[in-house]
């Protein structure tokens, strides 16, 4: 198989797994279990210099050499580019489809993660300024989805890997403790990715060990 996801189960993995399962690509898994620290083992550390998962492996890449890629948002591109899909090759759509893929890998995904760090600290002096500090920002980029989203189906209008980018965060909007009602028409449009056979099939993939 010539694609292998090298992932663990978060948002930025799913991200991957909901791309490939819309594009009808057959990969392998590798699960990479950060919560023991294997995303530091030498071998994983020549796929991903920055040590983070994702990490994609592809076999038959540009003039069938093996290419590896890290980092989510360039997995996407590099996705999209190798089958034509989900990313417009020029025009408008193809910015609005990078602004909103940026807009994910610069904002809403380090805040929300720091929602969740700051969630989970049990001392209260430790907690407050942070968590006030990026649940704030958090509910703001909430709204710039929001107001996009009132007049788009879509981030980039037609279905793209910016939707995919971001769905991985929605996802865990539980977590970093938004209520998506709030939000009626980012709701909207969660239900209905959430309802594609693909993306269930991506978030169904298993990305940790038994």
């Amino acid at each position: 198989m010539a694609l292998t996801l090298f992932a663990f189960d978060t948002p930025n993995a799913r991200k991957i797994s909901v791309a490939l399962e819309e594009m009808g690509l057959p990969y392998a898994v590798q699960v990479v279990d950060i919560t023991q620290n294997e995303q530091f083992a030498p071998e994983f550390l020549r796929i991903s210099p920055n040590n983070k998962i994702p990490a994609l492996m592809d076999t038959e890449g540009p003039e069938g050499q093996t290419q590896t890629v890290f980092e989510s948002g360039a997995i996407l591109i590099y996705l999209a580019e190798k089958t034509g899909q989900f990313l417009p090759a020029k025009g408008a759509g193809r910015v609005a489809a990078l602004e909103w893929l940026m807009f994910q890998m610069g904002g809403f995904g380090p805040a929300p993660g720091q929602v969740h760090h700051y969630a989970a600290l049990t001392n209260e002096a430790d907690k407050k300024y942070g968590f006030a500090r990026f649940k704030t920002e958090t509910l703001r980029l909430y709204g710039v989805m929001d107001r996009r989203l009132a007049t788009h189906a879509f981030f980039a209008g037609d279905l793209s890997i910016a939707d995919f980018a971001i769905l991985g965060w929605v996802w865990r909007h539980p977590r970093h403790q938004v209520d998506l009602s709030e939000f009626p028409h980012v709701q909207r449009w969660y239900e209905t990715l959430m309802a594609r056979p693909a993306v269930k099939r991506g978030f169904a993939v298993a990305l940790r060990r038994d």
